[in-house]
């Protein structure tokens, strides 16, 4: 079932999910609000009992009985109403962010190029906590002060009917004084909050890039660009608070305004001897009961529209539909056959990078892709992971359209070595594993003796319980590839794809990882991208891109003796640039 989109909608969601939980807090809460209330009556028969002219036949014991056992049973009430939403309202917090992680990470690659990932990740915290929140603020803040109303509108009508009337009608216009206020403030609230997810978002992407920053100097520049960031947010802030400031001020009139009219109405009743001095005490009590209580209530409200705004922010950058549709039905792969029928694709803003690009590659084979930067290397292996989806035309494997079949189960059949491995920051261990979760210890240590880096970890003081750091910054890169092929290797997939998988690499790391690459690709259907064409001189085919165009294809053997563009850029690296530049 899809997440919806807007806020209301989405924390009733949550609630039908746990209406147990919800339904017996509710009703927890609503039975010590309305003790509260009734402990207020309690007192008035017990001033009543102690007006009385003979003071030793007083009924004063069963009003005094009945107001000590209110006291108690509210207690109570409040107590399991804390302990059922503390469980309800963490649980579903944490169902929140789950799905909303979940949602999240089934949108296309594109979408995280245009966005801040501190920001995505702040957002879903910040959602979590703005849902929480609201559900608190609906149990303790919203809640008892209606049921406060709706008691002393109850109980004043055994005062006085006109009383119950007048209260109603003057919090009723303070209740629509204070939502319209709370409404058209709402505009405010969402810049704030985007300006806040913004600034995250800034702040993550400069100390993920500490080392950029540091080697060009640019502390003071990176300071100054964050401060201007965060002085646009707390200018938004600040106009989100002054506005709730108002709101309170608005409030705090005419409730003290209502109190006031309220208690010099009951003494002139009294005076006149038409209500007795307990009703004066309840008028009283209920009177600034209600005044304390509706505070609470107009600041609560005020505040879930605040944090109503934040979400509807949130909500509408991250719940958006997914770009690309998830079918249940699972790839029935046999072989690894991949077939591209007339495809054409292309980027937003951009010129198509395929056209009726066709192309085959049978099962089991070797294939090398290279070309010029920007002939569509790349997007031709993310059109395979189904990362985003062909506009025209298909992509087959096996014979089935991968678009008819669920990401996962496409991707679960594809073991990819990227350029640069990106590990997690839990150890070796889980790392390696997360090529197939289900695997032995045994198993992930053959996979890693297969990636020649069995040794090099059981040298490490913690092995393979070693934790490598944010994105595996306590590697050096060598290691990191070996721990992804690694991962490819106890991965086992029909399909691997290689994406420069050593270019980022000095030639003894090359060397050596050129190894284990050679022991990987065997019995499988490989598509390597890569520059440096000698990792491709054992492939069976190789194929070369130009602007999206197939312009050679053959194996290496017979492209260097058509003396084309293969040949060319293999010359070029064969004999070194130098070669190639004119004499002086």
């Amino acid at each position: 079932m899809p997440l919806p989109n807007r806020p209301i909608a989405f924390l009733w969601r949550y609630i039908c999910l746990r209406p147990w939980h919800f339904g017996g807090l509710l009703a927890l809460i609503v039975g010590a609000a309305a003790c509260a209330v009734a402990v207020q009556y309690g007192m008035k028969l017990l001033v009543d009992a102690m007006a009385a002219d003979d003071r030793q036949r007083a009924a004063v014991w069963f009003p005094l009985g009945l107001f000590l056992s209110l006291i108690v049973i509210e207690n109570v009430l409040w107590r399991l109403g804390g302990w059922l939403g503390c469980r309800t309202v963490v649980a579903s917090v944490v169902d929140i962010r789950v799905d909303l992680f979940k949602h999240l990470t089934g949108h296309p690659m594109r979408y995280f190029t245009e966005h801040f990932a501190g920001s995505l990740g702040n957002r879903i915290s910040a959602l979590g906590a703005a849902a929480g929140g609201i559900y608190g603020g609906l149990a303790w803040k919203i809640m008892p002060p209606i049921v406060d109303f709706i008691g002393a509108v109850v109980v004043l009508t055994t005062v006085h009917w006109a009383m119950s009337g007048a209260l109603i009608v003057f919090v009723a216009i303070v209740a629509v004084l204070i939502t319209g206020f709370g409404v058209r403030g709402r505009r405010k609230h969402q810049r704030f909050a985007a300006q806040a997810a913004r600034v995250g978002g800034e702040l993550v992407d400069a100390v993920s890039n500490v080392w950029t920053i540091k080697a060009f100097a640019a502390r003071d520049r990176e300071s100054q660009r964050l401060a201007d960031e965060i002085g646009y947010e707390a200018k938004a802030q600040r106009r989100s608070w002054m506005y709730l400031e108002k709101a309170r001020v608005i409030h705090d009139i005419c409730l003290s305004l209502m109190a006031g009219g309220m208690l010099i109405w009951a003494i002139n009743l009294w005076v006149a001897g038409t209500v007795t001095a307990g009703d004066v005490v309840l008028v009283s009590a209920l009177t600034f009961r209600i005044l304390h209580g509706s505070r609470d209530l107009a600041l609560a409200l005020v505040d879930a529209t605040q944090q109503i705004g934040a979400m509807d922010d949130t909500l509408r950058i991250i719940v958006q539909p997914h770009g690309l549709a998830d079918p249940k039905n699972h790839l029935a792969l046999a072989q690894g056959d991949i077939t591209f029928e007339h495809v054409g694709f292309g980027y937003p803003s951009r010129e198509k990078v395929f056209d009726d690009f066709n192309l085959h590659i049978p099962a089991g084979q070797k294939v090398g892709i290279v070309g010029a930067s920007g002939a569509g290397k790349s997007t031709l292996i993310s059109l395979i992971q189904r990362l985003d989806d062909v506009q025209e035309g298909a992509i087959r494997i096996d014979g089935q359209d991968i678009r008819t079949v669920s990401q996962d189960s496409l991707r679960d059949k594809i073991a990819v070595v990227p350029q640069e491995t990106a590990l997690f920051n839990r150890t070796i261990r889980e790392n390696i594993r997360y090529g197939r979760p289900g695997a032995s210890d045994e198993e992930v240590f053959q996979a890693a003796r297969h990636a020649f880096c069995d040794t090099f970890i059981r040298d490490l003081p913690k092995g393979y319980d070693t934790l490598v750091g944010e994105r595996g910054v306590m590697l050096s890169g060598g290691q990191r590839q070996r721990l992804g092929i690694a991962r490819a290797f106890l991965k086992d997939a029909p399909i691997l794809i290689l994406d420069e998988a050593t270019s980022a690499l000095d030639t003894q790391s090359e060397a050596e990882i050129q190894v284990a690459l050679n022991d990987l690709v065997q019995n499988r259907t490989v598509v390597a991208v890569a520059h440096r064409l000698s990792t491709l001189s054992s492939f069976d085919r190789i194929l070369v891109l130009r602007q999206g165009c197939l312009i050679e294809d053959g194996s290496p053997q017979e492209l260097r003796e058509r003396g084309g563009e293969f040949n060319a850029l293999w010359r070029m690296q064969s004999e070194g640039f130098g070669g190639l530049q004119s004499s002086p």
